[in-house]
Formats: C-alpha cells, sequence, structure tokens
C-alpha cells in the first residue's frame, strides 16, 4: 500500500514500454510524439497533473463546430483519496465552488459513474484561463477532471469516448475536442456521441486574443441568437465554413479574412461587445489577417504573422479603450498538443 494507506493505479499486462503503447494505440491513443500526445508514465500513478489548453470556438462561421487549442492553459493536479476534495487558485478563486460542487470534481465524477468505480477524488486546480470570455473555461474544466479521473483509473475510457462524454457535459462538442486533442478541429455531436476531425494545418499564423475585463455569459450570448434565420445567410455561412476549411488546410492565409466572417451569430452578439467592430477594424489595419468573435465573447481572435502580432495586440488594445473598455491583448499561438498528463510515479 502506499502512504496514508491510499489506493494507487497500476499499468497491468505492460512489461515494457514498447508494449504499453502498443496498447495505448490499441485504445485509439496518440502514439510518443505524436500532436495530441497525453498519457501518464507506466508504473503505478499516485498523483498526477493534467494541463489543459483554452479553445477558441467557431472562428467566424463555423458556429458550434469549428474551433481550436491555445496556448494559455489550467493545470489540474489530482490523486485518489478517502474523500473529495478540490481547491482553486487563480482565475475564478473565491467565486467557483470548491470541493464536489465544482465542475472538475463533476467531470471526474461523470467518468467514474460511467465505469462504475465507487472512489474519491482529490484535486488541485490552477487557473489561468478567464472566465466567461469565450476561450473555452467551462471545457477546460470539464476535460481536465475528465482526463485525470480516466488516468487515475486506469484508462478505462479510450478518446472517442471521453470527447462524447466531455461533450454531453458541455453541451456542444466544439470547445472540449480541440481542449482534449489540440489542433484546430470540426465536430457534431449526435445522439449524444461525438465525430470529430483534426484538421491537416501547419504553419499557422500566430494568435492574438483581445479579452476585455467584463465578462458575457454563455447563456446570455445563446439567448442572443434568433431561432430561424434567412436562407440567404444560412448559404453564407455554409460557404465561409467550407472556405476557412480549405484555407487553413492549404496555408492559403489570403483568404482568412474572407472567411472568418459570419452572419449566424455575430451579429447578434455584437451588441454585448462595445466596440467590436471598431476592434475588428483596427486589427485589420494593424495587420490581421482575419478576426472573429472567440466562442460567445467577448473576446476577439485574430491571426496575424508572426512580426505583426504586437502591432495588431496593440491595435486592438487600444480600440477596446476608445470604447471605455480595459482589456489585454495576448499574443500566443495554436497548441498542436491538446491535453497531456504529468505523473508521479511509484516504480514497482
Amino acid at each position: 500500500m502506499t502512504p496514508g494507506n491510499l489506493p494507487v493505479v497500476c499499468r497491468q499486462g505492460a512489461n515494457s514500454r514498447g508494449a504499453e503503447l502498443r496498447e495505448m494505440r490499441a485504445h485509439g491513443w496518440p502514439s510518443e510524439g505524436s500532436e495530441g500526445n497525453f498519457f501518464a508514465p507506466r508504473g503505478c500513478v499516485s498523483t498526477l497533473r493534467v494541463i489543459v489548453p483554452a479553445t477558441s470556438a467557431n472562428l467566424g462561421p463555423g458556429f458550434d463546430a469549428l474551433g481550436l487549442a491555445l496556448s494559455i492553459y489550467n493545470e489540474v493536479e489530482a490523486s485518489l483519496s478517502h474523500h473529495p476534495h478540490l481547491t482553486l487558485h487563480g482565475e475564478g478563486e473565491g467565486l467557483l465552488p470548491e470541493g464536489e460542487e465544482n465542475l472538475v470534481y463533476r467531470a471526474a465524477r461523470a467518468v467514474a459513474d460511467a465505469v462504475g468505480a465507487e472512489v474519491a477524488f482529490s484535486f488541485r486546480c490552477w487557473n489561468r484561463i478567464p472566465l466567461g470570455r469565450g476561450l473555452g473555461s467551462s471545457a477546460a474544466a470539464i476535460v481536465g477532471g475528465m482526463v485525470a479521473a480516466n488516468e487515475l483509473l486506469g484508462r478505462p475510457l479510450d478518446r472517442s469516448h471521453l470527447a462524447s462524454l466531455a461533450a454531453r457535459l458541455e453541451g456542444h462538442p466544439d470547445n472540449v475536442v480541440p481542449a482534449l486533442v489540440g489542433g484546430v478541429t470540426a465536430a457534431v455531436m449526435e445522439d449524444g456521441t461525438v465525430h470529430w476531425v483534426r484538421l491537416p494545418v501547419r504553419d499557422l499564423p500566430t494568435a492574438v486574443v483581445a479579452i476585455p475585463e467584463f465578462e458575457v455569459p454563455t447563456a446570455l450570448a445563446r439567448g442572443r441568437l434568433p431561432s430561424r434565420v434567412p436562407r440567404e445567410d444560412a448559404a453564407f455561412n455554409v460557404g465561409r465554413t467550407a472556405l476557412l476549411i480549405g484555407a487553413l488546410a492549404t496555408s492559403r492565409w489570403d483568404l482568412l479574412e474572407l472567411a472568418m466572417e459570419d452572419r449566424l451569430h455575430q451579429p447578434y452578439r455584437k451588441p454585448l461587445v462595445p466596440g467590436f467592430e471598431d476592434v475588428c477594424t483596427a486589427a485589420r489595419r494593424a495587420g490581421a489577417l482575419g478576426v472573429a468573435l472567440s466562442g460567445s465573447g467577448p473576446s476577439l481572435l485574430a491571426f496575424a504573422p508572426s512580426w505583426q502580432a504586437v502591432r495588431v495586440a496593440e491595435a486592438m488594445e487600444a480600440a477596446f479603450i476608445g470604447h471605455g473598455v480595459r482589456a489585454r491583448a495576448v499574443v500566443t499561438r495554436v497548441d498542436l498538443e491538446g491535453t497531456r498528463v504529468q505523473a508521479h510515479v511509484l516504480r514497482r
């Protein structure tokens, strides 16, 4: 037994690193060194740390379907425990519930329930992803809790099952899938099952995220959307989404400005973001290749050549300030790995 008589998870049937990797690949997990690489070392895992990226959904026209991972991260330290426990540091500290009511713990419990495991977890969470800004904070919480629980329980669920379970808890797949696998993804959910692909993108432009100092709850932003849209607007978005996927897959960055246009959600949500149009215009004039609302907002995502990224960030901040809104713009990149696990291992 381990100190304090707490259980640990031991990988069975993998007498060598190669055998374990073959076992992981058979269950749909990426190989070592590949994009989307997340697994714990072999041995008996007592404590592990899960690193989860922020995400930006929609990318303009790809409403509830397209998303990408960003190099802004939450971290979750997890172990099995005698009693439920969760503490929180950083974003949301003092505001979000701790203990079993926290979304991280609820996500972990969903995995345990799915596999019939009667266990308790202990979590310490470090949040760097801002809340209510359209950067996938809830998706990161769900994915972090689920991946941690799945690892601690011996990895009973493969990646596809985790994606579907996470999307059912979140309500849509466009954030949880890129948070899990990284890169740029397209995903749909049908009868509770998520079907997704990761686009073959390479050499992506730098991502710039302008984050205003106010929140827009997702429920409020969704409440602004009409139940019906004109056929012309639907056709407009189908065309832009197809063009955007093609542009991303073929590195046609000159098409991003046109391809990131939208008529299904941004026109209805932009009144919630003071200065929306001016911030987009300022970003383009400073060299941005394309700009869109990040998720349901209020953050804005821009793509820019690396040598113009700082200029674009400064222009977006200044445009927000011109409308009386304090904001910080972060120069970041698209994360190609997704969620990863670091483990402290007890060797036998």
